[in-house]
């Protein structure tokens, strides 16, 4: 052992404050952009916004002040000097008035400075839990009985059915599946009393919820609705559900020992039941929901143009004269250099990914022109290292760049990951996008016979006989279920 000097050369890459800032920029949703240009400006005296549309602002308020101008002096002179001195009459009264409603001493109690904001007055969609916690609260439950009633409602899945089941641990394990005794063991509610509590919980707005499957619900509606445990209806679901589900009426009506048409007028009785008691309850309200595209593609003629959306997004720039005024003190000096080296860095940073965008866009454009002017059925296979080699980017660089960013095309709206599909290889021709084989099979499957539905087997072989696309069975299931197209069976109608 000894201890020795020696020089040794490497190279390295260093990910500096900075690009890491370029990376995270790029990465950034267009709202998650405008909330980083926000922190950006409140923690960095030297940075100054300027609104896209503030010269047009400016040259509406010009006008607007000179035609308010031409329109006084239009007026005749007895009109200017009795409306002089009406406005400086009512001026005075407003301000006595003001200053007797702020010291409290006038009877101005209907003041507008005592209504609420006027954001109180919107209206929102109700949570579902929000919706049972104020009928739990309206209950006549005893403070044991609301704590267990708290608990099962803050156990529901988004459809407001009970979900008791274990959750899995960062280390991989999992947890043990609950039980209503558990439940109420948490809450100091005897365990013989929590079905009972349960039942007067599930017969809530909505009726059904936090039932445990599909068929307690449906029994719990049907209970509601009037059926007793003995009448058809309710012994159709009770004893016959896995028949039910699978349209297996037959079986149904020779086990009930009715005509087949009498079970068939049943079963439409038990299908205007609700099989999603949170159906109409959101802690989302899906009309508030907007997606503002980060760039726009306009046909100008035989050409697709590429352009940027900038609205709403301010554009940053140094603020000279405060940062002229900080550097003239020379204890500020460091820190204002440190400011504007960000600053300088921040607004390259969101020019370079203005452009990058534009730039990907405009290679998906090039390499898709056949969807932008046919539609989803002309949609090409394409792989990020399609694009990555042309543009000359890595592929991660333009992985970050096409998520959560959306474009929209003369086809509609779509995100920019939509245009990367995998190929699917046909018999005589170029190959396909999966996405376009989904679309087809989507056609497909709206356009058959509801009273026989097409199988996976039969989509399997209408694709390779319209189409030329030859795939396996499973793969037109996977394709179908990822589309949120039940199976055949399932999609069988019967009356």
């Amino acid at each position: 052992m000894e201890i020795k000097q020696q020089l040794k050369m490497s190279q390295q890459l260093v990910m500096t404050p900075q690009l890491q800032q370029a990376i995270k920029l790029l990465q950034l949703s267009r709202f998650e952009l405008v909330d980083e240009v926000r922190k950006e400006l409140d923690n960095n005296p030297v940075l100054s916004e300027e609104e896209f549309d503030q010269r047009d602002r400016g040259d509406t308020d010009r006008r607007q002040a000179a035609e308010r101008q031409l329109e006084k002096e239009s007026r005749t002179d007895d009109s200017k000097e009795t409306e002089k001195a009406t406005r400086e009459v009512d001026w005075e009264k407003f301000l006595e008035n003001r200053t007797l409603q702020n010291t409290g001493s006038g009877a101005g109690g209907g003041a507008f400075d005592d209504l609420p904001p006027i954001e109180q007055n919107f209206t929102r969609p109700r949570s579902l839990r929000d919706h049972l916690m104020w009928q739990l609260q309206m209950s006549d439950f005893t403070d044991v009985e609301r704590k267990f009633g708290e608990l099962v409602i803050g156990n529901l899945d988004d459809r407001g059915y009970l979900d008791l089941q274990g959750v899995e641990r960062p280390d991989g394990t999992r947890t043990a599946d609950l039980t209503i005794e558990d439940l109420a063991s948490e809450a100091g509610l005897h365990a013989d009393d929590a079905p009972f509590v349960l039942e007067l919980i599930q017969r809530f707005d909505p009726v059904g919820v936090a039932s445990r499957d599909l068929r307690e619900c449906l029994l719990v509606q049907s209970q509601q609705a009037g059926y007793n445990p003995g009448d058809t209806i309710y012994r159709i679901i009770d004893e016959h559900f896995i028949d039910l589900e699978k349209h297996n009426y037959q079986a149904i009506a020779k086990s009930l020992e009715m005509p087949l048409d009498e079970i068939y007028e049943l079963v439409k009785e038990v299908q205007t039941l609700e099989s999603r008691p949170a159906r109409n309850y959101s802690d989302v309200d899906d009309k508030s929901i907007g997606i503002t595209p980060d760039v726009y593609v306009v046909r100008d003629g035989d050409e697709f143009r590429v352009v940027d959306n900038d609205k709403g997004i301010a554009r940053l720039h140094i603020n000279e004269a405060l940062t002229k005024r900080l550097l003239a003190d020379p204890s500020a000096k460091e820190f204002i250099d440190e400011k504007l080296k960000n600053a300088q860095w921040l607004i390259r940073a969101i020019e370079q990914r203005r452009k990058t965008i534009i730039l990907v866009t405009e290679c998906i454009v090039e390499k898709q022109r056949s969807f932008f002017e046919k539609g989803v059925a002309f949609l090409k296979p394409m792989v990020l290292r399609d694009v990555a080699d042309t543009v000359e980017m890595h592929e991660s660089t333009i992985s970050r760049v096409t998520t959560n960013k959306y474009v929209h095309t003369p086809q509609g709206l779509f995100e920019l990951k939509y245009f990367f599909n995998s190929s699917i290889r046909r018999m005589a021709d170029e190959d396909i996008s999966s996405e376009s084989v989904k679309q087809a099979i989507k056609k497909m499957v709206e356009a058959e016979d509801k009273k026989k539905p097409l199988s996976d087997q039969a989509l399997v072989e209408r694709l390779a006989k319209d189409h030329g696309i030859k795939i396996a069975r499973r793969t037109v299931a996977k394709y179908r279920e990822m589309l949120g197209i039940l199976a055949s069976s399932k999609r069988r109608q019967h009356f």
